[in-house]
């Protein structure tokens, strides 16, 4: 719609400052007030199906019914505006729905600011320093526990039959459980698509990380549709990788290197960390598997009377540290790592550090979920995937014709 430049000239005259425009009484808030009022009145003519001063008689029994007042909150802070009503109570606003208190998306900078980590008080103190607002606590707990139904959906969507790659992996949050606070685990699933893409499969809390409940999470993925996991990137949780396999029986599963070489600098002493970190890399670093043994060999012949547990810990391992060896460089650091979900927790950490702890479940579980949806919205296609796939296609497929073919 063109507005014209003499409309523009008439409504500004007599401007001195800003806030003439743009402020409390300005402007921008009564054309909005008028604007709206008269569009609701267009609204019910609409309905009724005459104009104003027409003959009602002829047009049937309905009415026009005076108005009824209500405040809005907004960008402008509280507007009042006129709603007209008819006679015989069947008009239904399109611009403003009945009950509607709030313009369209308001609501989404409260979900946005808690998104962000903010409490309810440091919300309610902002929208009433930026907008002019009053918001009760009541009414952000209300727009934020809207979100757990669209929790609940997302955590019940239906997957794909076949990601290339699932990264598994658990941080800590502090929440009340049975009376008391005490930290929980967060199981934080991510897997990459077919088409390169990671997207988050789900969270699941449980007093702490167990293979015994990674296993009931891996059911559950396997029922939402996920048939087969071409490589599963796990740290060096105890039964892990059995429970993995006892689900998904043709999964690779790659250990994270990056925890495995954590695991090995905790036996080292500070003064020799650093060179042992460093004689650590020629191993995960080889060209192929039968260099890394031999690499593995020279590390312990160096450090093994000093610091046995190392090599007893990466030979324990040897079979889920060695997969990714099957892949060139620019894949491997793709694979060899959980760093993508690691990542995540970085981002979720961030959000979450300013809460003493989380009254229950459901309110952990809404933060993260709108922290995860900020973050990955951010994502992109993982680098070098177009040459990984290509990759896959080699080693898996038949696997990832079926798959496809499912999805079909």
């Amino acid at each position: 719609m063109e507005i014209k430049d003499e409309l523009l000239d008439e409504l500004i005259k007599g401007y001195q400052k800003p806030e003439d425009l743009i402020g409390e009484n300005g402007l921008l808030k009564q054309l909005t007030k008028r604007l709206v009022e008269r569009a609701l009145r267009g609204e019910l003519t609409h309905h009724l199906g005459y104009e104003r001063n027409e003959d009602a008689a002829a047009k049937g029994s309905n009415r026009r019914n005076g108005s009824s007042r209500k405040t809005l909150k907004g960008d402008f802070g509280d507007l009042e505006i006129s709603v007209p009503r008819d006679r015989e109570g069947t008009f239904e606003p399109m611009m403003v729905a009945k009950n509607q208190t709030r313009w369209t998306g308001f609501d989404d900078k409260i979900l946005s600011m808690y998104a962000r980590g903010m409490s309810t008080r440091e919300i309610q103190g902002h929208l009433q320093e930026i907008y002019k607002v009053e918001v009760s606590p009541a009414l952000i707990s209300q727009v934020t526990e809207e979100v757990m139904e669209e929790v609940k959906a997302w955590q019940s969507r239906p997957l794909d039959p076949l990601y290339p790659i699932v990264y598994l992996d658990a941080l800590y949050v502090k929440m009340r459980h049975e009376g008391r606070v005490e930290n929980r685990a967060v199981h934080v699933a991510i897997g990459v698509s077919m088409e390169g893409r990671k997207e988050v499969l789900g969270l699941w809390t449980n007093a702490n990380e167990g293979a015994k409940f990674w296993l009931s999470v891996l059911t559950e993925l396997r029922g939402r549709g996920v048939k087969d996991i071409l490589i599963a990137c796990v740290d060096g949780l105890k039964g892990f990788p059995q429970a993995i396999e006892s689900v998904f029986p043709q999964a690779q599963v790659q250990l994270c290197i990056v925890h495995l070489v954590r695991a090995s600098l905790n036996y080292v002493n500070w003064k020799d960390r650093k060179q042992a970190a460093a004689d650590l890399k020629p191993i995960y670093r080889a060209a192929a598997a039968e260099q890394a043994r031999k690499e593995l060999d020279l590390f312990v012949e160096k450090w093994g009377k000093k610091y046995p547990a190392i090599g007893r810990l990466w030979n324990e391992q040897w079979e889920r540290v060695i997969p990714f060896f099957a892949f060139t460089p620019e894949i491997r650091k793709v694979i060899y790592t959980t760093n993508a979900i690691e990542s995540l927790h970085m981002s979720l950490r961030k959000v979450i550090k300013n809460r003493g702890s989380f009254p229950n479940e459901d309110s952990a579980l809404k933060l993260l979920y709108l922290a995860l949806r900020n973050a990955s919205a951010k994502w992109q296609t993982v680098q070098g995937w177009r040459e990984a796939l290509n990759q896959f296609e080699i080693l898996h497929g038949d696997r990832l014709r079926k798959a496809l073919a499912t999805a079909a």
